[in-house]
């Protein structure tokens, strides 16, 4: 391609992505993709999912670029795998997924009425108080992981957390003070909910099955577990399969809140300031990756490049009396340049050059064939074609009344002689143009009649076959009915 062309496609390019952003549907279209990205992202923050949203990200990025350096073998892989990428991600991400629509209801969360360090202080002085009175407890502190799979039995209480209520969930004569106390969102969910056992040796004997419960959920989720030992009256918190044991009530209050730090399993008042401030930053980031990505698809899509095609060729309009014989054009082909959005929607099959014959005579004749014969959109022109001139002969139309030939093939069975074979319609009607027939007589066949089988006297129903520039007037070819005679050879006639 010449250097000024290029320096115009790209000037084109650049006029119509221009054109495209000012529209309002573009700021619709931004403005819901950065919508979907931001609950998308929102999400899959909150369930610890986020890095492998982020690997799709990046591969996203890499098919991008792709496109638009032309680069054939990863768009390759990419377009061959992509529809098996989407299916894996949708069986993998059921839960999240799930969650991105139950969010899009609602973009704020739910807060409670304490503030962290006030409910982390609540929680320590209950745990401290069990342990005084030497009373057993457990409480579970889900994380970013989903915990309700490995959760048994238990009541539903959904309650605002209090000491009060803390030390007769788990008074002696309670009938959930074995289970555990789920403590979600600054609520107490659940309780007398029963654990998984720990499936390890880590444990040695001095701990009970409180212990090993609490060991045994934090083994296979991320959730902050703290058992009160009702023999010694100890303090001991479980995550990730480590067990530590807490000195004092800060120093349970302190990991209470490292715990929903990391996790962003509970967002207390204290924090709304800056949980405001990040969502501002984090809408600004959504809306400016929703940009970025619509400019490299509008980009890719007007990006101006050229394709060949193979056409055919419609020939419209033809006089009443005059037809077209001999061999003529069939296809042409074309090479194509715009932009990669319309070249892409037109399919060969959309594609047909018309060649008007209105006002053509009788004889040998050339057509020039040019982009009035052919619809294009406005933003695709012809950079090729070939040929560029069509060679057509068209021959007046005569009436004519042609014989139609019975077409015998074989012998008769020997002994058997032919009497007569009469044919009906003997004649037919046809459209024939002047200079078939020249070179010798024209006769219509019927389709082929086998006489090695015939025995006796037969009538049988045949196609009428014809030239392929002779036509029926009546626009269909009749049937033909042919009559056979035959008689044995030893019968003498009378």
């Amino acid at each position: 391609m010449p250097p000024e062309r290029k320096n115009l496609d790209e000037l084109l390019l650049l006029i119509t992505v221009l054109k495209e952003i000012m529209s309002w549907k573009t700021a619709l279209d931004v403005f819901l993709m950065a919508s979907l990205i931001f609950l998308i992202y929102r999400t899959f923050r909150r369930l610890g999912t986020w890095r492998i949203l982020l690997g799709i990200l990046i591969a996203v990025t890499i098919f991008v670029i792709a496109s638009l350096l032309e680069l054939e073998g990863i768009s390759w892989i990419y377009s061959n795998l992509s529809q098996v990428a989407v299916l894996g991600i949708v069986v993998i991400f059921q839960p999240e997924i799930r969650k991105v629509f139950e969010r899009a209801v609602s973009l704020r969360r739910s807060e409670t009425g304490n503030t962290e360090s006030a409910l982390s202080m609540l929680i320590s002085e209950a745990v401290f108080g069990l342990a005084q009175q030497r009373r057993g407890g457990i409480l579970v502190f889900p994380g970013k992981e989903h915990v309700t799979q490995w959760l048994k039995g238990g009541f539903s209480l959904d309650s605002e957390p209090s000491i009060p209520l803390i030390m007769s969930i788990f008074d002696p004569n309670s009938p959930g003070h074995d289970g555990a106390l789920i403590v979600e969102n600054g609520r107490f969910a659940r309780f007398g909910v029963r654990l998984p056992n720990s499936k390890t040796d880590t444990l040695s004997r001095e701990f009970g099955t409180r212990h090993h419960a609490a060991m045994g959920l934090s083994e296979v989720t991320d959730a902050f577990v703290v058992a009160v030992s009702e023999e010694r009256g100890a303090v001991t918190t479980f995550l990730r399969g480590k067990i530590n044991r807490a000195c004092d009530k800060n120093d349970l209050c302190s990991r209470i809140e490292s715990h929903w730090g990391k996790t962003s399993s509970y967002l207390p008042k204290t924090s709304l300031q800056q949980f405001k401030w990040k969502i501002p930053s984090e809408v600004s980031l959504s809306i400016l990756l929703a940009f970025i990505f619509w400019v490299a698809l509008a980009t890719s899509h007007a990006r101006i490049s050229e394709r060949s095609f193979v056409i055919p060729i419609e020939y419209t309009t033809v006089p009443q009396n005059l037809v077209l014989v001999g061999n003529k054009p069939v296809e042409i082909k074309l090479r194509l340049a715009g932009p990669n959005s319309d070249l892409d929607v037109l399919g060969a099959s959309r594609l047909s050059v018309k060649i008007d014959l209105s006002k053509a005579m009788s004889g040998k004749q050339t057509l020039a064939v040019n982009e009035e014969n052919i619809r294009l959109p406005k933003r695709v022109r012809i950079m090729e074609m070939e040929p560029l001139s069509l060679s057509i002969a068209l021959e007046e139309i005569l009436h004519k009344e042609l014989i139609v030939k019975p077409q015998m093939v074989g012998k008769l069975p020997q002994g058997i002689e032919l009497i007569s074979v009469n044919v009906w319609p003997e004649k037919v009607k046809v459209l024939s143009p002047t200079g078939v027939g020249k070179k010798g007589e024209i006769r219509l066949m019927t389709t082929p009649i086998y006489m090695e089988g015939i025995r006796e006297d037969a009538i049988l129903f045949c196609k009428i076959i014809a030239p392929s520039d002779i036509q029926p007037v009546d626009k269909r070819w009749p049937d033909v009915q042919v009559q056979i005679k035959v008689h044995l050879k030893s019968e003498k006639k009378h």
